[in-house]
């Protein structure tokens, strides 16, 4: 291999690497060599297809020494898409494995399945036979039906169907015949209760946290905003967590003799004060669910005068980018929240190592060689290494930490069964990624099972608040503390928070944007945080919602006018208001009253007259919106007509028709009016003007799907839901009085709604997304 670093990361970004990756994986040399000559011979075959970029990584990832030999091979079937699938990859290096010195085409081909295509329609087919075949048990068990059993007899009438696509299907159909999750669906199993001696192992009840008996409803009503709570008040006044160094009190904990001991240095160590931490996975962008977690972990540290970590859970090096560091805490900053310190899960790495070595030790952990696809599932087979001698499985373990071991061949598994019946999961998998923050020092990377609560433990969180689906998790997060003997937090779940008519999933909302449907991770149509300040939604709003939604154990499922709602209540007395004119007419006042232009005051908000006011010209001609005009008059319309005067908002005069001008298409493109002091003639409204605008580019937007629930009510999935209307791009007239407005610089625009500026105004333009309309009908005019 040649060339230097500068060299090969531009080599490795030719097939789609980031500029971080590559550099990434110069780190691991073993990889960059394979890299390397799978690149130099793809480039052998012309110019490299997009679709065989991840598979031309993923083949130097996976590839091994014996059969490194066949890297062109591989290669020359990778780019000319016969294998185009990593399950069709991986059989390839397995038949390779196995006939590494007497390779036929045949065989390999075979082993591939080179050449059979399985369809969208072939793969909608199969999963409807296969539910229909257990549609019986489906409907008695709903998801407690071990759904492993319908992939399986899936991928076995399909077994080159791509993966992801498979269990897309299955899940879509299973939606569609049970509807979404209940709140029943998601509580454990029932089973018998055993009257045992000590402490209760009953999970914990959600209802001991409860804000309400409905989610939201103490608070918000369908059309409006009352009695709104902060999330400070829903915290002192309608949660009841223990208080720190009162963990055995909850329902659930578990207790060790020395409980009692390690409860008292931990309370040394902190002072006796709450302590939370919001552990976001640094893969992917924030949404309103997010913004729930966020504000229950500060806001409950916040109100008892404590403090909350930004812990960063990086413990998987091959989808974590700095992109979403940066972005993750902006987020929780721009909703007002200073993390008492950033850290992250690989700060204790070393703890960690260690730890599991003290497991190993107790017999409570071994070294397992099933594959992933073999532990799967809700009732897979029991590993025939669990009963492996304790001095093996530290030898092995210590072999994988030195790269001894390839990736998949084997895990650290702990011996503990979950509350869903799943047996040991893993503690710690082989990856040969270098991490972003410790570079090629590990191969072997720690799972969230493992993780969370040690490093809850190491940080001395007093409440360890996390949603409901991770109660299934509660008691590997006791036995795991208790089973090393130190401080053990407690865990409370609470409900996820969910809106209608949208798609929060890191991968439904990349392929909205690869389809050009959005245009990114901020398009204000979407619900990730990002998108929502890009449109407008004050950060306190968004608090404030989510105070609302309480801390229930049930999930909410809300539509989006619950959020705007409370938008609307925050930006009445924030946004000041201003004219624009969004479809102008051209309107001529004969006899101006005034010698030349003049000035008239505009209050910034008219219900407190003391917040100040600003100026607006009012000259000969001003325009008027289109609407405000009709040649014949309708029943109900209270604004301009040949028969009807209209008030100038803020002038003291109205105005009165003269004639209009029209086009060659009969189309009315200018007014001559003639205008009378309001005080002797009272008009049946008022609308809005300006006179002297500049243009302004105005982005007004629609709900993005069709249907409450996109991804099961649509028929032909999400994308085929999305509403071609949801985004309209107008040229507008606005007073001058708005030209110095800043990015996010919020006003109400009189009569019309609430408008923020956008991220692509330009010195030149000023660009403003519509936030939310106002509570009436626009075209009142009040």
């Amino acid at each position: 291999m040649t060339g230097s670093q500068e060299e090969l990361v531009e080599l490795f970004m030719t097939i789609g690497l980031s500029k971080q990756k590559a550099t990434e994986t110069l780190k691991n040399q073993t990889v960059t060599d394979n890299l390397y000559l799978t690149i130099c011979e793809a480039k052998k075959h012309g110019e490299i297809p997009k679709d065989s970029n991840t598979l031309l990584y993923h083949l130097a990832t996976k590839i091994k020494p014996q059969i490194k030999s066949h890297i062109p091979v591989l290669v020359k079937y990778v780019c000319s898409s016969k294998i185009d699938s990593t399950l069709r990859l991986e059989a390839g290096l397995e038949y390779l494995l196995a006939h590494p010195t007497n390779f036929e085409v045949k065989g390999f081909e075979d082993s591939c399945g080179i050449g059979i295509i399985v369809t969208p329609e072939d793969i909608e087919t199969v999963v409807e036979k296969v539910i229909a075949k257990h549609k019986k048990d489906l409907l008695e068990k709903r998801y407690r039906f071990n759904m492993g059993l319908i992939m399986q007899d899936a991928r076995t009438a399909l077994k080159w169907a791509d993966g992801k696509a498979l269990k897309n299907e299955v899940d879509l159909q299973v939606l569609d015949l049970l509807g979404p999750k209940s709140e029943s669906d998601l509580l454990p199993a029932s089973k018998p209760e055993k009257k045992t001696k000590g402490t209760s192992q009953k999970p914990i009840q959600a209802k001991k946290a409860a804000a309400g008996d409905k989610p939201g409803s103490e608070n918000i009503e369908q059309n409006g905003v009352q009695n709104m709570i902060t999330i400070s008040e829903l915290m002192k006044t309608k949660v009841h967590f223990h208080k720190p160094g009162e963990n055995y009190k909850t329902e659930g904990y578990v207790m060790t003799p020395n409980t009692m001991l390690r409860m008292k240095e931990h309370l040394q160590a902190t002072g006796n004060r709450v302590i939370t931490r919001f552990p976001p996975e640094p893969n992917g962008i924030l949404h309103i669910g997010h913004g729930k977690a966020i504000n229950i972990n500060f806001g409950y540290a916040a109100a008892y005068d404590g403090v909350c970590y930004l812990r960063y859970d990086d413990t998987n090096p091959e989808k974590e980018e700095e992109k979403f560091f940066v972005g993750i805490r902006e987020m929780v900053e721009w909703l007002g929240y200073k993390p008492y310190k950033v850290t992250h899960s690989s700060d204790y790495f070393d703890q960690l190592y260690e730890w599991a070595i003290v497991l190993i030790k107790k017999g409570l952990a071994y070294v397992c060689h099933q594959k992933s696809e073999e532990m799967k599932g809700f009732n897979p087979p029991p590993s025939p290494w669990r009963d492996r001698p304790i001095k093996e499985s530290l030898q092995l373990f210590n072999d994988m930490k030195n790269g001894k071991i390839d990736e998949g061949d084997a895990t650290l598994r702990m011996k503990i069964t979950l509350e869903e019946g799943k047996q040991d999961p893993v503690a710690y998998r082989i990856k040969f990624l270098p991490h972003h923050r410790t570079g090629n020092k590990w191969c072997i990377y720690p799972t969230y099972d493992y993780t969370h609560c040690l490093c809850d433990s190491i940080e001395n969180i007093t409440h360890s608040l996390c949603t409901k689906e991770f109660q299934s998790r509660r008691s590997s997060y006791y036995w795991l503390c208790n089973a090393l003997d130190i401080y053990c937090p407690v865990q409370w779940e609470y409900g996820r928070l969910n809106l209608n008519y949208t798609v929060v999933s890191k991968r439904k909302i990349a392929k909205l944007i690869t389809e050009g449907i959005v245009k990114d991770w901020d398009d204000p149509r979407l619900y990730t945080l990002t998108a929502l300040r890009r449109r407008g939604f004050p950060s306190e709003a968004v608090n404030m919602f989510c105070a609302q939604m309480g801390v229930t154990g049930a999930q909410s499922v809300v539509d989006p006018e619950m959020l705007e709602a409370v938008v609307r209540n925050v930006l009445d007395t924030t946004a000041p208001r201003a004219m624009v004119v969004l479809e102008p007419l051209k309107v001529t006042i004969s006899n101006f009253p005034h010698p030349q232009k003049t000035n008239v005051e505009v209050p910034n908000f008219p219900k407190d007259p003391k917040l100040g006011s600003h100026s607006v010209g009012f000259d000969k001609i001003v325009y008027i919106e289109r609407s405000d005009f009709k040649e014949v008059m309708e029943k109900g319309y209270r604004r301009l007509t040949p028969t009807q005067p209209v008030g100038l908002r803020h002038t003291g005069y109205v105005i009165f028709f003269t004639k209009s001008v029209k086009d060659a298409s009969h189309n009315v493109i200018e007014l001559e009016v003639t205008c009378q002091p309001v005080a002797n003639h009272k008009p049946a409204a008022f609308i809005h003007w300006v006179s002297d605008p500049v243009n302004v580019e105005v982005r007004l937007y629609e709900k993005l799907f069709m249907h409450q629930n996109p991804e099961s009510e649509a028929h032909g999935g999400f994308l085929a839901d999305c509403n071609k209307e949801s985004l309209k791009i107008i040229e507008a007239s606005a007073d001058k009085s708005i030209s110095s407005a800043k990015i996010y610089d919020k006003f109400q625009f009189e009569r019309i709604g609430f408008f923020s500026v956008d991220t692509d105004s330009t010195p030149k333009k000023i660009v403003f997304n519509r936030t939310v309309t106002l509570k009436e009908d626009t075209g009142k005019t009040c």
